[in-house]
């Protein structure tokens, strides 16, 4: 488990950090930076386990072909 990772930016880029975390609550600029780390690994997780989930199903032959959505979105619409 990483305790203490530093990370350089651009003093402009710190200024951006020091207003985004103000105006969103944030404490400090290293708590958005944690939180936005943080919210970009859940999204990494939830697109691996959804790309698992499809390669399952086109595993077990439960999928649509190119036509078929296309027919069901004619339909919808």
């Amino acid at each position: 488990m990483l305790k203490d990772v530093e990370v350089q930016f651009t003093p402009e880029t710190e200024k951006k950090l020091d207003e985004l975390a103000a105006q969103n609550g944030h404490e400090t600029a290293d708590q958005l930076v944690r939180d936005i780390v943080e919210g970009y690994l859940d999204e990494q997780d939830r697109f691996v386990k959804a790309v698992k989930t499809g390669e399952d199903a086109l595993e077990s032959g439960e999928y649509l072909t190119h036509e078929q959505v296309g027919e069901r979105l004619r339909r919808f619409l």
